[in-house]
């Protein structure tokens, strides 16, 4: 990530201030989103003799900007009933061009991004967690994420949970390699039943709370929510794979690949958007089998075990946040980016999302943004 001018501001603390009691490696910020995952972390780790601090981020959209309204609120609810001090941190400008913006440019190219990985990489894991260092000396940071974390002979590994039905080891693959001896993930040993089970014990207020399936800066709605502008409205041609024009279509950022309700365009059989041109302004709509590609590339790459990404390794290759990863090859693999070929074709590999591989033992060795030629 380029050098970034950082543009946040800790606010008051709801209700009491941090004082920790022991020293700097026994103290640690847990990221808290208002859901019962963050807050049964945060009981967690102090139930584990931590000093804890509850954070989370005031955001633009769903957040409003006068009041501790949305996640901050419930947050803040949950560390008043686990008696650890709250704090809200505003990082409406940041996330708005970290997130936000690279999410409409993305979408205005023809691509489909994914905000929940670029929020935990370029913010959380990131500007946020040394913004916290900053302010409060914290060098540990917790997540109510289901990855895991592991060491093994002085070496620190991110791999998937135990509960594999909720796998986010995806979303935070892009985490330094430096940071990850200091990176704790209580939930990567339980399962989902398991977290509501401590809750309910615990009453915590947000124990049956529903969990969240939209972007969060929508405000839990449509994400076109947020695409304003000539990138979400210019029409344009629908064609064929093959290029021949079948159609009209009501702006590239409504549409992503593999897409198949919503096209506005009857074919007489199942056909899904398989290609978005942004220069010409057309999307291409094929069959299942014609949006199937063995090879993915990706560039932007986050490495976590160099040894291992090298040409010829067979690994598990994941090209979006659900589903198995799938036996693959690596073809090529560099500083700038790296080449795998999948032994079953994949379904609608996206520019935009991400690529991320992973070892015989479930641990990430890489990961980096899918990008076509």
């Amino acid at each position: 990530m380029t050098a970034y001018n950082r543009k946040m501001k800790l606010m008051e603390p709801s209700f009491k201030p941090w004082k920790p009691e022991k020293d700097r490696s026994r103290q640690i910020a847990v990221l808290m989103s208002g859901g019962v995952d963050s807050s049964v972390t945060a009981h967690l780790l102090k139930e584990q003799g931590w000093d804890v601090l509850g954070a989370t981020m005031k955001i633009p959209v769903s957040c409003d900007a006068k009041v501790r309204g949305c996640c901050g609120a419930e947050a803040a609810s949950a560390c008043r009933e686990l008696d650890i001090p709250h704090y809200l941190v505003d990082v409406t400008e940041d996330f708005q061009k970290m997130v936000v913006e690279r999410f409409r440019q993305a979408y205005a190219k023809g691509e489909t991004p994914n905000p929940c990985v670029d929020c935990n990489t370029n913010l959380k894991f990131s500007l946020l967690w040394d913004f916290l260092a900053e302010e409060f000396g914290i060098r540990y940071l917790a997540t109510g994420h289901y990855a895991r974390i592991s060491a093994t002979e002085g070496r620190t590994y991110l791999g998937r949970p135990r509960d594999k039905t909720k796998d986010q080891s995806y979303f935070i693959h892009g985490i330094p390699a430096g940071k990850l001896a200091r990176v704790v993930l209580p939930l990567g040993e339980l399962t989902k039943v398991q977290v509501r089970s401590i809750a309910e014990r615990l009453s915590l207020t947000v124990a049956e709370k529903s969990e969240s399936m939209e972007l969060c800066f929508a405000g839990q709605g449509d994400y076109r929510a947020v695409l304003t502008g000539a990138e979400a409205n210019t029409g344009g041609d629908i064609t064929d794979m093959q290029g021949n024009r079948i159609g009209t279509h009501k702006g590239i950022a409504n549409y992503t690949l593999g897409q198949r309700k919503g096209i506005g365009f009857a074919g007489g059989k199942p056909l899904y958007v398989g290609r978005i041109n942004a220069r010409e302004n057309t999307i291409a709509l094929g069959t299942r089998e014609e949006i199937c590609f063995s090879v993915i590339k990706a560039n932007r790459i986050n490495t976590l075990i160099p040894e291992e990404l090298a040409a010829g390794k067979r690994v598990f290759g994941k090209n979006r946040s659900y589903g198995e990863p799938a036996p693959c090859k690596i073809i090529d693999a560099g500083d700038d980016g790296m080449t795998v070929e999948f032994d079953e074709p994949q379904f609608a590999p996206c520019p935009g999302q991400r690529l991320v591989l992973y070892n015989s033992d479930d641990n990430i060795i890489a990961g980096g943004t899918i990008f076509s030629d």
